[in-house]
């Protein structure tokens, strides 16, 4: 059965407190890590706050994890099949961006693969990442208007385009347009 939105919401919360006591950091040392206050990863793990894509990928960062590795099961895949209902969807509380995870979990493989609906007019920004230099990515558009802002360098994907960068840059997601756009995102974690 497809996992709602307020059950992933539920989940993050739990997953951070996890994931920061297995890595025995405090609130403050991944605070520090994040760059991220302790305040909001304390509301985060309580529950009392939907961190946002941006937000969630620092914290994933600070614990040496992708975001996609974030939302990832610990165990060992029960299977190399993933199933649509069975996906793991994540609503951006800012945006309104629906991310579903679509690769099997719990697989070896290095590659992750991510669908997003974008909504019209939405904008992601995602600071410089050192620790992610070495992932790559491939932005393949499906439906509407995507820009892509690397830098000083503004890509305009179409239905159909494919944009591969690295992830250590800086770079926003941005929707132009009056309609939504559809993409995946497939993550290398290792070139």
């Amino acid at each position: 059965m497809e996992e709602t939105i307020d059950d992933i919401d539920t989940a993050i919360s739990e997953r951070l407190r996890s994931l920061r006591a297995k890595a025995g950091l405090t609130l403050d040392e991944l605070a520090q890590r994040s760059g991220v206050s302790r305040a909001m990863i304390s509301r985060i793990e309580r529950g009392e706050a939907s961190p946002t894509a941006a937000l969630l990928a620092r914290l994933s960062e600070a614990l040496g994890l992708t975001l996609s590795a974030f939302f990832a099961d610990d165990e060992p895949a029960t299977s190399p099949l993933s199933r649509y209902d069975d996906q793991k969807l994540w609503r951006d509380p800012h945006t309104g961006y629906l991310r579903r995870s679509v690769s099997p979990q719990g697989t070896p493989g290095r590659v992750d693969i991510v669908e997003v609906d974008f909504p019209a007019h939405a904008r992601v920004s995602f600071p410089p990442r050192e620790e992610s230099r070495v992932m790559t990515q491939h932005v393949w558009l499906f439906e509407g208007v995507l820009e892509m802002i690397i830098g000083e360098t503004v890509h305009t994907l179409y239905p159909g385009d494919c944009l591969y960068m690295d992830l250590g840059d800086a770079f926003d997601f941005h929707n132009p347009s009056d309609k939504p756009a559809r993409y995946a995102v497939i993550l290398d974690r290792g070139r």
